[in-house]
């Protein structure tokens, strides 16, 4: 048996017990549920750090190119717009992982504790 071997009985006998009978993880994987479950946590989780890096890109090009917008005094004290953009940028960020809490809850938690119970059974 070489150190890379998974199973004792060698590649041979692993690919045919896998290629009879799938393991319940394989089942779960290839169930509509999972497939669903993961469209929607794709699709959150896509959308959002696109958002964030255009958000965050926005940003760089402002300190970068634009030094009148982002040198300009808040009234008359020493804060500035790069500065409130840069400190919007952490109040952003943790905006960010509220609403994927809020969203896992409601939209992914129930559905992936029953394919968790569902793949706890067949063990």
């Amino acid at each position: 048996m070489s150190a890379t071997d998974d199973n004792p009985g060698g590649p041979s006998a692993s690919s045919a017990a896998t290629s009879d009978t799938p393991t319940a993880y394989q089942e779960v994987q290839r169930s509509p549920e999972f497939v669903s479950l993961r469209r929607r946590w794709r699709g959150f989780i896509f959308t959002m750090s696109a958002v964030f890096l255009g958000w965050f890109l926005v940003y760089v090009l402002l300190s970068d190119f634009a030094h009148g917008v982002v040198d300009t005094r808040l009234g008359s004290t020493n804060f500035t717009v790069g500065l409130l953009l840069g400190l919007l940028q952490f109040v952003s960020t943790f905006l960010i992982a509220t609403l994927y809490v809020r969203f896992a809850n409601r939209n992914l938690d129930d559905d992936a504790e029953a394919l968790r119970l569902r793949v706890e059974e067949k063990l």
